[in-house]
């Protein structure tokens, strides 16, 4: 067997070829690691497209090859060099957090094994890793262990899931013989609060029901929905001959942090025999700490949730996670048996195929990165994490108090909003207001582009905010305790640009 010549294939290499050039691009790794924990290094050079595809060129398709190792030297420094950096302490940008050192040697591991984790005679070991995640993370923030689960892309894809599982369920007919069918615009009915993720828009278009089946409840002024307005819109429905399938309630908003009366909804479901359903993308996991709202905790009562395991878990992109409360539900929704699918030969031992158990057949390994974190860091070293996050939040809302150029306006959980107000323009009018989000549009540009911080924005009752969102382990008080005075330094500054008189 031995003596059996190798081929000579243009993508292979050989095991000491490979040791030779990992070892070569682990500690480039290593060593940009060390780099963006530099606080003087920027978060973003803020290049333009232009910049950016200059450095790629414009040639064709190259009919020679590159050695590798050229390549790989050449790649790290573009990505080095040219990238915004969501793990520099000082990305507070979006609900994207630092990846895990452990998390992308998992995703290195993964890749090497290459595993198809869509059914488990393709991935043996792999899917009893992803069964063990998903429960883990079920226990973790006190979800049924008994839920079905599967790993997906991330927020968007977890909540479609989740959204098509509740409308096979709830559909008083044969969906998937049938179709949506020809109802008129706005039968079926989905209830949510103004604040929700635009997952919502997505979901409803793609899926068949369109948006005017998005019935849009109201938030009061701590972004929380109104649970007497969604009474009574469900009443109202159901008294013109409408069809409530769903209310998605949030475990906290995306803008700011802001958590809807999770246990009060999960009773209105019951109650009207609706499918509950909370995006916990975010905010989810904070439902593992004890000192967790009560509403927070409602999230047990969901029919299904979606978190996403590479915002608090700090897992590299691309991880998310859809639980539903009934296995059998995401059965019903996406298992098929096609002749060519052969695995079923473990069926009495309760074996997983996880093709029947969301939208993909084909399947990376998503669910190593993710199990490798919480088995390093365990449940309390995540609780401190999530904790320390959320700290560091509400110190630097407590400081802006004594900034009087900054209001103040929301903080929940790891997210704190505020915007700059010249002294002069304390309550302002129509047009002030107007002026004001133009200028705190501006403040924020001009620091992100600036690179040494990076927040990003919310709308809050009209206001345009700047938003500090920490998901950031390596993030500590002093680092942002720094961004009120830049704020303020930048607001003057352009304020004299917008206002000069």
């Amino acid at each position: 067997m031995n003596d059996i010549p190798r081929r000579h294939a243009a993508l292979d290499m050989s095991p000491d070829e490979f040791r030779q050039i990992g070892h070569a691009l682990v500690d480039r790794i290593a060593e940009f690691l060390a780099w963006i924990q530099d606080r003087s290094n920027p978060v973003t050079r803020a290049e333009r497209p232009g910049q950016i595809r200059s450095l790629l060129g414009s040639g064709p398709f190259p009919e020679k090859g590159t050695p590798a190792e050229e390549l790989l030297s050449e790649v790290s420094t573009l990505l080095f060099d040219h990238s915004l950096f969501n793990g520099h302490p000082r990305f507070w940008g979006y609900v994207t957090s630092p990846a895990a050192p452990v998390g992308i040697l998992g995703d290195f591991l993964a890749s090497a094994v290459n595993p198809n984790v869509g059914a488990y005679d393709l991935s043996p070991v792999a899917t009893e890793i992803e069964r063990q995640t998903v429960r883990w993370i079920a226990e973790m923030i006190g979800y049924p262990a008994s839920c079905g689960g599967i790993l997906v892309s991330g927020g968007n894809m977890a909540n479609f899931v989740c959204f098509l599982a509740a409308r096979k369920a709830k559909i008083p007919w044969d969906i998937r013989k049938e179709g949506v069918g020809d109802t008129r615009p706005g039968r079926l009915r989905i209830y949510c609060s103004t604040e929700t993720h635009t997952w919502i828009h997505k979901a409803a278009d793609l899926f068949g029901l369109g948006h005017d089946a998005i019935a849009w409840i109201p938030a009061n002024e701590n972004q929380r929905m109104e649970t007497e307005a969604l009474r009574k819109q469900i009443s109202a429905d159901l008294k013109g001959g409408m069809i409530p399938l769903m209310v998605v309630g949030a475990a906290a908003t995306v803008g700011t942090g802001a958590t809807d009366p999770l246990l009060e909804i999960g009773a209105i479901c019951r109650e009207h025999h609706l499918w509950f359903h909370v995006d916990g993308a975010y905010g989810g996991f904070a439902a593992a700490l004890p000192e967790a709202s009560a509403d927070l905790k409602g999230l047990r009562d969901a029919d299904s949730l979606a978190v996403d395991p590479h915002k608090w878990l700090y897992a590299p992109l691309e991880a998310g996670c859809a639980l539903v409360r009934d296995p059998k539900a995401l059965l019903d929704t996406f298992s098929y048996h096609p002749a060519y699918y052969r695995f079923d030969e473990h069926a009495d031992e309760g074996l997983t195929n996880f093709y029947e158990l969301g939208l993909q057949n084909s399947r990376g390994f998503r669910a190593l990165k993710v199990w490798l974190a919480l088995r390093q860091a365990g449940r309390g070293g995540y609780e401190r994490m999530i904790r320390e996050d959320c700290r560091i939040a509400a110190e630097l809302f407590r400081s802006l108090g004594s900034h009087p150029e900054i209001e103040p306006l929301t903080c929940n959980l790891s997210i704190a909003t505020f915007r700059y107000v010249p002294a002069d323009l304390r309550g302002a009018d129509r047009s002030g207001e107007e002026y004001l989000n133009k200028l705190n549009t501006a403040v924020l540009a001009r620091i992100q582009s600036g690179g040494m911080m990076y927040p990003s924005n919310a709308i809050v009752q009209g206001k345009y905010a700047i938003r500090a969102c920490v998901v950031n382990f390596r993030t500590t008080v002093e680092d942002i305790l720094g961004l009120p005075d830049l704020v303020v330094s930048t607001g003057r500054e352009i304020d004299k640009e917008m206002r000069p008189a």
